[in-house]
């Protein structure tokens, strides 16, 4: 994939331990490395490259892909999944969006319903929302925490710093034991400004086509702009690793964040050195024997 070429991915990560400030970058870049049409014809061009990793992927069975997309509202989510995953086999990608979580969703703990959910070797599945959501909007609105039921939590008062430093530590071990049992995992921030959250909420109501993506509890949550900004920040400060690394992506412009969240997947999927499995000589000599019984055929 050229992009990989030319778009350093590395400027988008987020360095495992170090503490960070969304303000620290950038929600759109002005001097793109390309332009809209040479970036489109790369990722339609990489889309076809990642095709072919992804069946080296599911034929080599040791390794699965899990990609978590987290954003403000009206980032563009749906949208990357859709451009990004279009040439893939869609018996080998799974997308799971996670709402609010049900009455028997609570009755376990938080990554319950997200480990029943988890790839198989050979699969790509991506989490439109996450985990994630138990250290953001429950920061946000630590009072959904009390629907957890948590015999140690009584009330609000009880959620102090030491239980979301606890919340991030039991991601991290959550994360490293997928890890290690073979699943890469790549996480992407989708950064939008909040000025082109406005443009596109603007854009829903006055689009009747659109008008089904908006609701009165976008602009609830929009009133915490500043607070979820800064849950964000302490999230990915904390959970950041070598295993399973944060990606910030500027997402006002929808074609560049494309681009750079395909640059990555490519580079992570080259990394793994996928290759088809070589047969034995006894089953090479099998398959030839088959063929000939085939052309014999009448």
């Amino acid at each position: 994939m050229a992009a990989k070429r030319i778009i350093n991915t590395e400027d988008f990560k987020v360095k495992t331990g170090k503490k960070i400030s969304l303000k620290d970058f950038k929600t759109d870049i002005k001097k793109k490395v390309v332009d809209k049409k040479t970036g489109e014809a790369i990722l339609e061009k990489g889309i076809q490259e990642l095709s072919i990793l992804q069946d080296k992927l599911y034929a080599e069975g040791k390794h699965s892909i899990l990609i978590v997309l987290q954003a403000m509202d009206a980032a563009g989510k749906d949208g990357t999944i859709k451009h990004l995953m279009s040439g893939l086999n869609p018996s080998g990608v799974k997308v799971y969006s996670f709402k609010s979580p049900s009455s028997i969703e609570l009755t376990h703990d938080y990554f319950w319903r997200h480990y029943k959910d988890l790839p198989a070797r050979g699969e790509i599945v991506i989490f439109n929302r996450s985990h994630y959501e138990n250290v953001l909007i429950t920061k946000v609105h630590p009072e959904f925490i009390l629907n957890e039921k948590l015999p140690h939590i009584q009330s609000v008062k009880d959620i102090d710093k030491k239980f979301w430093e606890e919340r991030y530590n039991q991601i991290n071990r959550f994360e490293k034991n997928i890890s290690e049992n073979g699943t890469i995992i790549l996480k992407f921030f989708l950064h939008v400004s909040k000025d082109e959250q406005k443009r596109r909420f603007i854009d829903r109501v006055d689009d009747p086509k659109k008008n089904w993506k908006f609701s009165v509890a976008d602009m609830k949550e929009r009133s915490f702009w500043d607070d979820y900004q800064k849950a964000y920040a302490e999230a990915l400060s904390h959970t950041s690793t070598d295993y399973a690394p944060w990606f910030v992506i500027p997402a006002d412009d929808k074609w560049y964040t494309r681009v750079i969240v395909g640059a990555v997947i490519y580079q992570q999927f080259q990394k793994l050195n996928l290759a088809y499995p070589k047969v034995s000589k006894a089953t090479r000599e099998a398959l030839l024997k088959a063929r000939e019984v085939l052309l014999k055929e009448k």
